[in-house]
Formats: C-alpha cells, structure tokens, sequence
C-alpha cells in the first residue's frame, strides 16, 4: 500500500518537505495543504523581493552563532543538510545564487520569482498534490496515521503529518500542537526596529552610519554594525540583530526601553577625549559645526553637536569643558528612548514554537507521536537577518523529507 504525507503548509519549509520527499520515493503521496490562496509568500517578499536564500557561512560553528534560539540544534540538523548543499541543490536544478558583499546569497536573477517557479516545477514533476484554502484546526493520532481536520469539516488521514505552517503571533494558536501533548516556548516577535516618536533625532531621516554599536542599557546585550535612522526611529543590521538576540527581553518590557549608542565604536573614549582636547588648541579659530574629522556625516555631526547645548558657530578654543564632555558621551553613549517597534520589511518573524526538546534534531520527528514532524519557524528556531531562517527552512524540510521516505520503506 503507498504510503501517503499530510504537509502543513505552502511555505518554504514546507514546499522543500514536499518536492525532496516525492523525488526520492516516487509511490509516496505527497499532499502540501494551504489555508490561504498563495503559496511561498515570504519567499516573495523576502530581500526586498529578490530572496535571501541563504548565508555564504560554511561552517557549522560559525554559521550556529547566527540563531539567538536553537543554536545548539541547528547544529546538530546542519550536519545533514547545510550551506553548500542548499547551492548546490539549486544549482542542480539550473539556479545558481551569488553572494553579496555582506555574506548575503541571492538567485543570480536578482528575483524571488526564480526561486518559486523552481519549487514549483519540482512540485509538478513528483506529483505533489496541492490544496489552497484549507486550513487544519486539529491533527488526531488514529493508528495507524493520522486524521486531520479542516475547518470546511473535511477530514484526511495520512500515514505521516509534517507540521510546517510558520510561527504565530500569540500562543493560543498553537494549542492543536499542544492538544498533540507538545510544549510551546512562549511566540515573541523578533527582526523589528525600535520606534523613537517624538525624539529629535528623527529629523536625521536618511542619515546612515557604517559602524555603530547599540547597547540595551542596564543589560550586556548589544550588536555592532551598520544603523539607519528612520522617520520613527533606528533600524539596520545593527538594530535588527539586537531586536533578535534581545527578543525575550524586549517583549517583557513591552519594548519601552533605553538604547545606548555608540557612534564611534572603534575609538576608546581616553583616546577621543585626548584628540578633541587636542582640537581646543589646534582648531582654536574654527567653528565646531565645521567638518569633523571623525567621519560621521554632517547632519549627525551637527544634531550631535546641538544635544551636546553646543552653538555650531562657537570655536573650539571657547568650548566649555560641561559641554566638550557631554559632546563625548553623545558620541560614545547617547540614550535614546524606545517606545514601540515596527515591523520590518513585512518579514515577520517570530522567536518562539514548540520545545525543541521534543523534537530530534537528525531527522525532524516528534519525541512525543511518532509520524509527525516539524520543519521551519514553527518550531523554536530563529536566525538574525541574512539569509539564516531561510536554511532553516531548507535544512529542516530536507531532513524531515529523508526521514518521511525512510520511515515509508521501513528502514
């Protein structure tokens, strides 16, 4: 008797479950069931619609430090499906990916589209049968298999279920997985910007620095790199990883907070004190709101001049030391008042899902039922920005699809 898969899910985790399950055992049934009417929509948008395959990281360690919960899993499940297998099943298939300067890999079309064609066409050619808007609101254990039940009253059974729907928002929709006897680490939002309403420095809209680092003030959680400001706030690399790795902490203060930023993390503050000390002397004449020679740019220079109470067009030989040392700790330290996040780029994410100690890591089944497996953000895996929650995705699915077809023969 052919065995038949209930996938739970038309996204990328999901798709890539699919179309490797039904490629490597070709009588196994394989139906993707999807609640709305598309399919692979973070694929789409993803990258600015161009998709953010992967991240030219080819070393498990290293690439693991990229996941602010799951690290030590992923680990174990990159041994089975990593980096330089997810370019080289692309490549396999006609698609080759090209990395950015910052590590980030790209379909070398510069398009999302050439990845969702590709996943589609491997779909059409196993035979995988796919349902649109057909939403699951429960998965019964019926030995042997499964029943699954949808909100239209249409009952399935299949022999194994892949649990592949992404993250929610609020723990409340997750209690059919915990209905299956699994845990739920708490879905808190992660990858956003902080909202800085009202605060002078949203002036500086456009104005972006390469080097930064921001801290969480009264913590040790901080991330160094490139910052944006924003109408509402600051984002960028910088911001959107400490959005991640503080996640938790964050939604426990419901993201009212103090960030600390530091525009010149590459100079220690006795030696930036000396040199501006320097200046008082060696710039005697000139107007402070002139060019700065630290090489941040003009409209930052000059709001940080006006925090700091410091008239552009006083010289430095006339600059009292109260303000020449609050113009410092602008510089090292400036505190800016968080009240709120936003989204960013529509590419939501979520850190949180079922408990990781219940599911194998080789092979993406449940420890609790037998049959039943988890692939993408369902699960209590988040990656920073950069590619890492789409190998998420690729891994997981792999694995689970190896699993799906070993389980099917009997091996």
């Amino acid at each position: 008797m052919a065995k038949t898969v209930y996938i739970i899910g038309g996204g990328a985790s999901g798709f890539f479950c699919a179309v490797n399950a039904a490629r490597m055992d070709p009588q196994l049934k394989v139906v993707i069931i999807e609640k709305n009417n598309k399919l692979l929509s973070k694929v789409k948008i993803s990258g600015g619609g161009r998709c953010n395959v992967t991240h030219a990281c080819f070393e498990i360690a290293e690439m693991a430090k990229r996941y602010p919960r799951g690290g030590h899993f992923v680990k174990k499940l990159f041994h089975r499906f990593f980096t330089k297998d997810t370019i080289e099943w692309f490549r396999q298939r006609g698609i080759s990916l090209k990395t950015e300067a910052d590590g980030r890999m790209f379909p070398a079309t510069d398009t999302s589209q050439t990845i969702i064609d590709c996943l589609l066409e491997e779909a059409r050619r196993y035979g995988v049968d796919i349902r649109m808007q057909c939403a699951v609101t429960a998965i019964e254990p019926a030995a042997p298999g499964f029943r699954i039940h949808t909100a239209k009253g249409a009952v399935f059974h299949g022999d194994y279920v892949c649990v592949a729907c992404g993250g929610f928002p609020r723990e409340a929709q997750f209690q059919w997985l915990k209905d299956l006897g699994h845990s739920i680490e708490a879905p808190v939002p992660s990858l956003f910007t902080f909202n800085s309403p009202r605060h002078p420095i949203s002036r500086l809209m456009g104005v972006s620095v390469e080097d930064a680092k921001v801290t969480l003030a009264g913590t040790k959680l901080q991330q160094r790199g490139p910052l944006l400001i924003t109408h509402w706030g600051i984002s960028g690399p910088v911001v959107l990883r400490l959005s991640a790795w503080a996640a938790r902490e964050l939604a426990g203060v419901q993201w009212e907070f103090r960030a600390l930023i530091n525009w010149l993390p590459e100079l220690p503050e006795p030696v930036l004190r000396a040199r501006m000390g320097a200046w008082r002397s060696e710039k005697a004449g000139q107007k402070t709101g002139g060019k700065n020679e630290l090489g941040l740019p003009g409209r930052l220079w000059q709001f940080l001049l006006a925090h700091s109470g410091i008239d552009e067009q006083k010289r430095w030989a006339d600059l009292p030391s109260k303000n020449l040392n609050q113009l410092i700790k602008n510089l090292l330290e400036l505190e800016l008042p968080v009240q709120g996040k936003t989204t960013y780029k529509d590419e939501f994410v979520t850190a949180g899902g079922v408990a990781l100690a219940e599911i194998d890591a080789q092979t993406m089944m449940s420890k609790k039922v037998p049959g039943l497996f988890f692939t993408g953000e369902v699960i209590d895996v988040d990656g920073i920005t950069g590619g890492y929650n789409f190998q998420n995705a690729w891994s997981t699915g792999f694995v689970a699809a190896l699993s799906i077809v070993a389980m099917a023969a009997g091996t």
